[in-house]
């Protein structure tokens, strides 16, 4: 498999962390939709990623379908979303808005720094939303007494998690101070101290 994106975006992060976790062989080509875009478009017509081409040629977009069917290649007790209820409701709940805070701390980055000019309504209600969601993350984290917030290993809950806060507090420092919850801060700490964290990883380099 090639999996197709940098790793400073939390989308492609997610599913590279997934494809190790899995110890699934990929290779991977670090592609901006801003400096490779060309390249990215014959393979993916929305020219986003992460971009995940398989063995035999199909090619999967958006990070959530791209681990679902990741999860798929696994033994049932080894994938990183539950795949029974009620349990698969609630991880994907946590993960879609961990995502949900990736995806506008992307919006507000966009809206800042590659529009002339700003909506000031637009960019003030993605703060709004990034604060609301990390408000809400951070009651529920802190409510969870274990490593991980579903259960005693890591699950893509978890990943989602981490890969959502380090984004948005690199793009967006004078929004998102970790400090400012704690078990948040400490939920990063964790995931990021570990090797395949450590590994799958590639600081925010804003587009040019």
């Amino acid at each position: 498999m090639i999996l197709i994106g940098q790793y400073d975006s939390p989308f492609v992060r997610r599913v590279g962390i997934a494809l190790t976790l899995y110890e699934l062989p990929f290779e991977h080509r670090p592609w901006s939709v801003f400096g490779d875009g060309d390249r990215i478009l014959p393979l993916n017509p929305l020219v986003r990623v992460p971009t995940l081409e398989l063995d035999d040629g199909l090619v999967l977009v958006e990070s959530h379908a791209i681990l679902d069917y990741l999860d798929g290649l696994v033994p049932p007790e080894l994938a990183l979303f539950p795949r029974a209820e009620p349990a698969r409701h609630r991880t994907l709940r946590v993960a879609a808005l961990a995502m949900g805070l990736a995806e506008k701390a992307v919006s507000l980055f966009y809206e800042l720094k590659l529009h002339d000019r700003i909506s000031e309504a637009w960019a003030g209600r993605c703060r709004s939303q990034i604060a609301g969601v990390l408000a809400a993350l951070e009651r529920e984290r802190a409510e969870r007494i274990g490593d991980w917030w579903f259960d005693d290993r890591i699950g893509h809950a978890d990943i989602a998690l981490a890969c959502a806060l380090r984004f948005a507090g690199e793009a967006h420092p004078d929004l998102v101070a970790l400090g400012d919850y704690p078990a948040l801060e400490a939920h990063s700490a964790r995931c990021e101290a570990l090797d395949v964290f450590k590994t799958i990883s590639q600081p925010f380099i804003p587009p040019a």
